[in-house]
Parts: structure tokens; sequence; C-alpha cells
């Protein structure tokens, strides 16, 4: 029924889950090639973040599932969905699944971040402001939408890392996270993968690093620009360089 060798998924052990435009869908890349690993049929579930899913508080993990194919016997299965450190109820419903998973989350420097999901955003017609318009509305869009979260013009409140990692663990073991900094990625693609395989208890495989490639949007980010987000986020890369022991002068 489920092939030689294969059985179906009966829960997953890693979720790679943040930050969104940094790097999560290179890095899918390498892992979808690990033959050990089994990942679902699309990138993104988004099912811990589906608050219509948890409304009634008996929870079928059944859809979750069934996005995975059988897999060989002996895989480790994960999944993908960037917003899910961000996502404040995602987290406690993660435990309340797996309290064991195992997160891998790559930080990229919050402004240009920032200025990537903007440009996403303007790109696909959904953003009207400029770019600083939109940073000084976020925060009567977030008032606006309380006590539910923002998505999609959320630009500076997802790149307070400290405060979602700090809340992140409240909830699990610090030695079951795995905290990439993009920047070292980029430049240091194969050393960063392999060492996630080996988070994942998993022998790195051969493979093939691939140049990364940025999605030419209309224009760069401005000095202004950087310097205005800067003085919003300082504070908590600071609490983040504390918390993981980086040095993020490079971000500014």
């Amino acid at each position: 029924m489920f092939g030689f060798g294969r059985r179906p998924i009966q829960k997953l052990d890693f979720i790679v889950a943040g930050a969104q435009k940094s790097g999560t869908t290179a890095l899918n890349y390498y892992l979808k090639r690990h033959p050990q690993i089994a990942l679902p049929i699309k990138k993104e579930l988004h099912f811990f973040d589906n608050d219509e899913l948890f409304a009634g508080g008996n929870v079928s993990y059944e859809p979750l599932q069934e996005m995975f194919r059988p897999a060989r016997v002996g895989s480790i299965a994960g999944e993908n969905t960037p917003i899910y450190l961000y996502w404040r109820p995602a987290l406690p419903r993660i435990r309340d699944y797996n309290p064991a998973m195992k997160f891998i989350v790559i930080l990229r420097n919050p402004i240009e971040r920032a200025f990537s999901q903007w440009n996403m955003q303007r790109t696909r017609r959904i953003e009207p402001f400029d770019f600083l318009d939109a940073v000084g509305a976020e925060p009567g869009r977030i008032a606006a939408s309380a006590p539910k979260q923002v998505r999609k013009f959320s630009y500076v409140d997802r790149g307070r890392y400290a405060e979602q990692l700090e809340r992140a663990f409240r909830l699990f073991p610090r030695e079951q996270f795995l905290i990439v900094k993009y920047e070292a990625f980029r430049a240091r693609q194969r050393e960063t993968v392999e060492a996630v395989f080996r988070f994942l208890n998993l022998s790195p495989p051969r493979f093939r690093a691939v140049e990364a490639h940025d999605i030419p949007y209309a224009r760069k980010i401005r000095d202004e620009e950087r310097a205005a987000v800067w003085e919003i986020l300082q504070s908590d890369i600071g609490r983040l360089e504390t918390l993981l022991g980086w040095d993020c002068s490079d971000w500014r």
C-alpha cells in the first residue's frame, strides 16, 4: 500500500520556524535533497498559525500528516513555515503537539528583512505606502488588528527577534533550537547546511552548494530609511546580541 520500506508520517520532528525573507526557501532546497528527510508536498503548511483549526480546542492533526507522502523507514519529518516564530499562538500549539520538536531559525538583518517584505508586498500590489510611510503606519495597523497579529504589514514587528526568541525559550529548551545568522548562511552555505544536518542527527550527504540570488526589486533601501528602522529596532538587536552572544554590528 505504501511501497516497500515506506511508512506514513506519524509526527513531525523539526520545523523551520523563521524568519520570513531570510533564506528559508534556500534551506528548503538542501533539506529536500537529504534521503532521510521527509518534507510535505508544499513548503509552507501554515498549520500551527491557522487560528480556525485551533478554535474549537479539539484539534485533529490528520490534515497535517496528510500533507506528507509515505517516507522511508528511519526518516525524520519536518516542515518550513517561517511565520511560526513570530505568530504568538503557534509555538504553544507546537509544544502541545510535540514538546521534543527541534527548531531551525534563520535571522536576517531585520532592517533588510523589513525592506524585502515591503518590496514583496509592493510587487504584489498589496501595499499602497512607500517604505517609511508603511513603517509609520504599522503601529496603527497592529492596533486595529488586535488581539490578532498582522501578517502582511508586520515589517518592523517581525524583526523583533529577541522578543520572539525569549518567548520561544520559555516554552522549549534552548538546545532544541539552531539559530543561524542569514549573512553567515549566505557566506558559508556548505558549512551552515552541514551544521543543520548535524543538528538533526543526520550525516550530511554529498551535495552541491548553489549560488544565492536576490529577487531584483524596483529599488534598494535608502540610508535615511535604514537609519529610521535602526532607531526603532536597536534596543531589540542589543537584547538579541546578549541572548545569543552574537555581534550584530553589521546590521546597522
